[in-house]
């Protein structure tokens, strides 16, 4: 290996180090408790160190989650093996869940912090979000899949994607955010199960079962 190769093995080694301390300091402490500073003083570098490789917080931020997108894409990607598509929706649907339940802070800074898509915006305009598109498409293909087989056929694969995504998250956020307890608790809902959250996406399923 040459010394350039070297170089630039040093220099992605060192970016993956002060992401992996970001991403400790994260889940640990949440966005507002963890500064370039900490981030710094996890891997003993100065401060200026991590400035040569991001341009600040936001853009660790963005580079984390790039990194859960790359984690949903890879639950969502062992599903592909899955014929029915209607059951590779649902599998889609538990796995997302899943996920939002298993890493909460990645779940907040993937789809509610506004900050990763602003630095997207503002510093990335050329740059193209292959690890967001990937899971989306894998949603929609699965939708195609299923207009195939006779479900949702008058609807738009893209437009219906969104209300299926949006959906499910409206359901992970309001269950993260202690929002399905409050109105259980002050309307005195009944339902037959322990697991609101669980009750609503099969539900949901279930009446998309009958478009077909």
């Amino acid at each position: 290996m040459g010394i350039k190769e070297r170089k630039e093995r040093h220099k992605e080694d060192l970016k993956q180090k002060i992401l992996d301390a970001a991403k400790s300091l994260f889940m640990k402490h949440g966005y507002e408790a963890t500064s370039i500073r900490k981030i710094a003083a996890e891997i003993e570098f100065s401060p200026t160190t991590i400035y040569l490789y991001y341009k600040d917080k936001n853009d660790v931020l963005y580079a984390l989650h790039r990194e859960g997108f790359k984690m949903l894409s890879a639950r969502f990607s062992a599903l592909t093996t899955v014929d029915d598509p209607f059951e590779r929706l649902k599998a889609m649907g538990r796995t997302y869940i899943k996920f939002a339940l298993e890493h909460r802070d990645f779940y907040e800074l993937m789809f509610v912090m506004k900050e990763p898509l602003q630095f997207l915006n503002n510093q990335c305009v050329s740059v193209d979000w292959e690890e967001g598109k990937q899971s989306f498409e894998y949603l929609m293909d699965t939708i195609t899949d299923c207009q195939k087989y006779g479900y949702f056929a008058d609807q738009n694969p893209e437009l219906f994607s969104m209300f299926v995504w949006s959906t499910v998250h409206g359901f992970c956020t309001l269950s993260l955010h202690g929002h399905f307890d409050h109105i259980v608790e002050n309307n005195h809902i009944e339902y037959e199960s322990n697991d609101l959250l669980t009750l609503s996406i099969n539900n949901f399923f279930g009446l998309m079962d009958k478009l077909k």
